[in-house]
């Protein structure tokens, strides 16, 4: 139940900030730009921002000038900005934050690598395929650091699942299911509905394939053995649901069989309960066992790695909330591996600031995985019989 997990964490981030005193900022600190008004906001960047004594909530901006200055003043930004165009264009701004709809990251992603910004922009990454391969080429030749916000991969919880399956105690990989619904659905009228602004359940559910792909270290998938979509009522472009079944090729360079179901409108239980325990997560069958990762998408809300052996039925349950295997060692602004009271935003900008000034950070999402990420929801699409999202961008 994604919608409920996103409340959650704004919540957790409210919380959180009366445990977690706000840091002396560095006089070298990174000044702060965000494109858009957009809710999501607060508990993505706006808060992990105030943990950071690296970072300075410095700019805001929005296509509606009163609603930039309301949320300057709600969460003491330095200025605001009634257009996009207007923060970019502000010499003193270090790294901007994207979070405009789906449809328009490319747009102002690559405006903003053209203003020398560095950017974290947020999922998924671009329209298309052709927009991700042009965004990381620009990033590369001016040299300007751009990560796509698949802020779930930042975790402990995230390293420790991975580690487990990679151990060699299980086994080869031989199946996965990942699965990420919505229920009470999407609400109608939402730009994710919005097929021109890149709406669809596999863009904006995207932590699917995402999760399938990590668990894998996969690239594009052997076979799309069969694609099944559910149209929205209103524009029968956008799907509101999609049921994927691939093949990959596995670590082991065996086949992986992998199903992705993505709703943004589940059905209810018997018409009347909605599935507040369908939260976004991943079950990997093995030689061995079951490995099952629940709640994937924000695991610092709450989350279990359960590791069921396929031969006595016994099951031994996982959690990491600081430390794991790429952090444990590590000595971040949070202290000797990070702090508990993180969220997965939180984790994501501690490694987008090394990156920005030049250390290496614990965890990265190459441009290039950026890149097949796209690739792989437009041949999605493709299969659907659904067209691409966004317009092939073209070279002059």
């Amino acid at each position: 139940m994604a919608l409920i997990a996103q409340g959650a964490t704004f919540i957790h981030q409210y919380i959180s900030s009366f445990f977690q005193q706000t840091p002396c900022k560095s006089p070298e600190a990174l000044k702060l730009g965000i494109l858009s008004s957009a809710q999501i906001n607060a508990a993505s960047v706006i808060r992990p921002a105030a943990t950071h004594p690296d970072v300075i909530l410095y700019a805001i901006a929005s296509r509606d000038a009163s609603t930039a200055a309301q949320a300057a003043k709600q969460y003491k930004f330095t200025k605001w900005y009634g257009s996009y165009q207007e923060l970019l264009d502000d010499a003193a701004v270090d790294i901007v934050y994207i979070s405009t709809p789906n449809g328009q990251h490319y747009e102002w992603a690559s405006k903003a690598l053209q203003a020398g910004k560095h950017v974290l922009c947020e999922k998924p990454f671009t329209s298309n395929g052709d927009e991700a391969k042009e965004l990381v080429n620009s990033a590369k030749e001016k040299g300007l650091t751009l990560e796509e916000a698949f802020h779930w991969q930042f975790h402990p919880a995230a390293h420790t699942w991975r580690h487990i399956i990679e151990s060699g105690q299980h086994g080869k990989i031989l199946r996965t299911k990942a699965v990420m619904t919505a229920s009470p659905g999407v609400p109608k009228g939402d730009i994710r509905w919005q097929y021109d602004l890149g709406g669809g359940s596999a863009m904006d559910m995207t932590y699917a394939l995402s999760f399938t792909r990590y668990a894998l270290h996969a690239q594009h998938p052997k076979a799309i053995n069969s694609v099944t979509v559910r149209a929205s009522n209103d524009d029968p472009r956008v799907d509101a649901a999609m049921y994927a079944y691939l093949t990959f090729v596995g670590p082991h360079d065996n086949e992986v069989h992998s199903q992705i179901y993505t709703d943004m409108e589940r059905q209810y239980v018997a018409g009347v309960i909605p599935r507040f325990w369908e939260l976004p997560s991943i079950e990997v069958e093995t030689d061995m066992a079951i490995i099952f990762f629940y709640n994937a998408m924000m695991p610092h809300l709450y989350h279990y790695i359960s590791v069921t052996d396929k031969t006595t039925g016994q099951t031994r349950y996982h959690k990491q909330y600081k430390g794991g295997p790429l952090w444990g060692n590590v000595l971040t602004t949070g202290g000797k591996g990070g702090s508990p009271h993180w969220s997965t935003y939180r984790w994501q900008l501690e490694a987008f600031v090394d990156a920005v000034t030049g250390k290496a950070p614990t965890y990265w999402i190459p441009g290039e995985d950026s890149i097949c990420q796209m690739e792989c929801i437009d041949a999605l699409y493709e299969a659907a019989g659904l067209p691409v999202r966004g317009a092939p961008t073209k070279k002059e």
